[in-house]
């Protein structure tokens, strides 16, 4: 399953204005042209020009829980050319599901399901052709969560909005087995970002990864694993769990007929 690849030209960063999504914008290298969303247009552009100095940095003010903001920015991609696509805009409120407004839970799955469900739909099509095209290996990276493993009361949307990502990625890279493109479903355990604060929980637990990190070893394991879980425990104890998923998808993919 491991393929030599070399670094990608142009990528795409949903939620790439702070936390792991940011990460991942500093931690590609140079010759990686960027391509960052998110919804806080200063953010945006204060990151740019950070980091457009020795590369083309573009920028794409959108909110991926509507049709508009998905067809920016998949148009935005396309006139990009880019080879890895990183799905890591995230969202889900902390509390019971019935007490949590109910728009609150859809915003949560538009932005977790949705969202990387249409984006990979409709620009792994194009990236692949241009992989094939110029002999080179595509990349997507799905932010997943270690809450994909689990029932989580008090974040059962949002864990179960991260299954659906880690099911899905883990899918799509058996799905794809052959193609020129490398698939990484990414599975953190709690990191520092302004996810806690945000969902309502408060401060970041104690313990919590760095995000450059977590965008460091995932840049690594793309094209050498499907699944990267990290964690201190967690990391350990959900590998297993992940391979054999792995396996399964892998298995599934060579009896389940095609139509």
């Amino acid at each position: 399953m491991a393929h030599p690849r070399t670094s990608a030209h142009a990528a795409l960063i949903t939620g790439g204005t702070s936390g792991i999504g940011e990460a991942f914008a500093r931690a590609l290298p140079t010759t990686t042209n960027l391509l960052l969303t998110g919804r806080d247009e200063a953010a945006l552009a204060r990151l740019a020009g950070d980091l457009g100095e020795e590369r083309r940095v573009e920028t794409v003010t959108a909110d991926l829980a509507t049709e508009d903001g998905l067809e920016a920015v998949c148009r935005a991609a396309e006139r990009f050319s880019i080879d890895l696509l990183v799905c890591n805009a995230g969202m889900g409120p902390f509390g019971d599901v019935l007490s949590t407004p109910e728009e609150d839970l859809r915003a949560t799955v538009s932005v977790n399901v949705m969202a990387p469900l249409v984006l990979t739909r409709r620009l792994l099509p194009s990236m692949i052709t241009r992989a094939e095209a110029d002999a080179r290996r595509a990349g997507l990276i799905v932010v997943s969560s270690n809450t994909a493993f689990l029932p989580v009361p008090r974040l059962a949307v949002y864990a179960a909005s991260k299954a659906f990502d880690l099911s899905l990625t883990e899918a799509l890279a058996a799905e794809l087995t052959g193609r020129p493109i490398d698939i990484l479903a990414l599975c953190p355990t709690a990191t520092r970002t302004q996810f806690a604060p945000r969902s309502g929980y408060g401060s970041n637990l104690p313990g919590a990864q760095e995000p450059g990190h977590v965008a460091r070893r995932a840049l690594a394991a793309l094209g050498r694993q499907r699944t990267l879980v990290l964690g201190p425990v967690t990391g350990t104890v959900l590998t297993g769990p992940a391979l054999v998923r792995a396996a399964v998808a892998q298995t599934l993919q060579a009896l389940v007929p095609r139509r």
